[in-house]
């Protein structure tokens, strides 16, 4: 809307506004205007779409593109200065919230041997997964996890966590998942530094693990009453073989391909309310077809090669490579390999659409179920 152009969003639609303005009506716009006020029929058009319109655009981040960049910022900050010495995923379409897609944020850590962060807490809720290195470890309200390449960690909102490796280990970078612009979006995040900077653990290290980590069992003498889930590291090898072992009886989503939720194994839901996280497996050689919803995903190629078609552009990932799908933007994905399978890693907000009853999904019904390459 321009000062002297009131009507842009018409439509010669019935049912939708279709307002034109006029040297009357515009002086009645100026004259709202002075009391913080204005006309609904001049923004219900751009305000309540026909569908979903994501200002977020697809973006692929490569590894070999930026690991460099976040292993020369050991030499140019200290965790100490930095707070969390991350590089940050920044989508042209959401610079202003500091988003990677939609509303999640998204980053690269990096931390040498003996390197500890500060603890912390806020509101958002985080989640952690490992990409190179060793020696990595996560503390969470005194539980002290350690991490290996492809292990994924939660850290709850209002939970106090650090990060650190340790001196016996060496060089580790992870990606960073939170819901940061979702929380400043809703004008509810707190931050909080721990008064020692340092927690104690207060329990056997990974204990999380072997109490809640067996599948399909629950100890009787544990009772958690968090408002997440209990098991706060879920490794690689585990689910891995997990898939391995689905992919054995089952032909998969025609969308994703062998596809497992990682859940809270008290509720059978999303390890966090806001944050919902999968991996997934594509057979050697598969295309899966194409489809759409509401709520985005951050995906990282956690093993192997091939390329993803989002909203008609190809993307071609191999391992560690990072990419987004904004929301209602049809995509599919290739395995590049005839030999191998590829598994993707990802994390999304879908529990909050879900939970707001504003989750949709849409199949590609032409080409057969597949796009048509524009660029």
């Amino acid at each position: 809307m321009t000062q002297d152009r009131y009507d842009i969003y018409k439509e010669d639609v019935i049912g939708r506004a279709n307002v034109t303005d006029t040297p009357e009506l515009v002086q009645y716009y100026k004259d709202l205007e002075q009391f913080e006020a204005g006309a609904l029929w001049n923004v219900a058009n751009k305000i309540e779409p026909w569908e979903p319109k994501s200002q977020s655009v697809p973006v692929l981040w490569r590894y070999r593109d930026l690991r460099d960049y976040v292993l020369r910022s050991v030499d140019l900050v200290t965790p100490e200065q930095a707070g969390r010495r991350v590089i940050y995923l920044n989508n042209p379409g959401r610079q202003d919230v500091s988003a990677a897609v939609g509303w999640l944020y998204s980053g690269l850590q990096v931390m040498h041997p003996g390197e500890a962060a500060s603890a912390h807490s806020h509101s958002s809720s985080a989640l952690r997964f490992i990409m190179e290195g060793s020696g990595a470890y996560t503390v969470v309200d005194g539980h002290k996890m350690t991490l290996g390449a492809n292990d994924f960690v939660l850290t709850p909102n209002g939970a106090w966590h650090e990060h650190g490796v340790s001196a016996e280990g060496s060089t580790c970078i992870w990606q960073d998942g939170l819901d940061i612009p979702l929380v400043n979006a809703m004008e509810a995040g707190f931050y909080a530094v721990h008064p020692d900077l340092s927690q104690a653990v207060t329990y056997p290290v990974n204990d999380a693990s072997h109490i809640w980590g067996g599948p399909g069992l629950k100890p009787t003498l544990h009772d958690w009453q968090k408002p997440y889930s209990p098991l706060l590291k879920y490794e690689w090898e585990p689910t891995y073989e997990a898939l391995l072992r689905y992919s054995k009886v089952t032909d998969g989503s025609p969308f994703d391909g062998i596809i497992m939720d990682y859940t809270n194994p008290l509720t059978g839901g999303p390890v966090m309310a806001t944050i919902g996280a999968s991996m997934q497996m594509l057979r050697p050689g598969e295309h899966t077809k194409a489809h759409r919803h509401t709520g985005s995903i951050m995906y990282q190629v956690a093993k192997g090669e091939g390329y993803s078609i989002i909203n008609g552009k190809r993307f071609d990932w191999r391992e560690r490579d990072i990419f987004c799908v904004p929301s209602w933007m049809f995509h599919e994905h290739v395995n590049g390999s005839s030999s191998d399978d590829a598994c993707l890693f990802s994390f999304h907000d879908l529990p909050v659409m879900r939970a707001l009853n504003l989750y949709f999904e849409e199949a590609l019904v032409d080409n057969n179920g597949h796009q048509i390459i524009t660029e």
